[in-house]
């Protein structure tokens, strides 16, 4: 968008909004409410890059972000169709989220409960990412027409949630801070 342009439309006042192709929707729509809440996640992350003091984890986030998008878009199209030219996400995008997980957690102490989800706001914006990207799997789940790009969508929305997990934790053992664990009332 050049500098002239004008960043409202006025197309959706209705309450109607269009997704890729064209197709005008409610904007309660489950489409809508995928992608919608896909873009939470990424304002998410881009506060957890913000609290993050890790260079190579910041970087990591912000190439996560950008999948973030490329998820985005697909489950933005009207259909199946719509998503062939748009951005792909690949399998090895999941296979460096385990990557990840896995080099973060070789030196955690193992977890036999619940961990309370505070301590420092890097580790509590961390486990808000964690939460909204399980939010955004549910809404996933809802609108899936079963194209690849959708399922590997899926797919790496489901991985990037254990990658926050293992990133809060990963923040409180950095900065040695203990985590509480819950125990429930009995």
């Amino acid at each position: 968008m050049g500098k002239e342009g004008k960043i409202y439309t006025r197309t959706g006042d209705d309450g109607e909004t269009s997704l890729i192709g064209g197709q005008r929707v409610l904007k309660s729509h489950e489409r809508i409410e995928a992608y919608g809440t896909l873009d939470e996640l990424n304002a998410f992350i881009g506060l957890v890059a913000d609290l993050c003091e890790d260079i190579q984890a910041k970087q990591l986030l912000v190439l996560i972000q950008g999948n973030i998008f490329t998820i985005e878009s697909h489950f933005a199209a009207s259909s199946p169709a719509f998503q062939e030219n748009l951005p792909k996400l690949a399998e090895s995008d999941i296979e460096m989220l385990e990557i990840e997980i896995d080099r973060m957690n070789k030196d955690l102490p193992s977890l036999d409960s619940f961990i309370l989800p505070f301590g420092h706001p890097s580790i509590s914006a961390a486990h808000i990412a964690r939460t909204v990207c399980r939010r955004a799997e549910r809404r996933i789940v809802n609108v899936l027409s079963g194209s690849e790009q959708e399922l590997l969508g899926l797919k790496f929305i489901n991985r990037l949630s254990d990658f926050f997990f293992v990133l809060a934790r990963r923040f409180a053992f950095d900065l040695k801070i203990p985590e509480v664990q819950w125990s429930s009332k009995k």
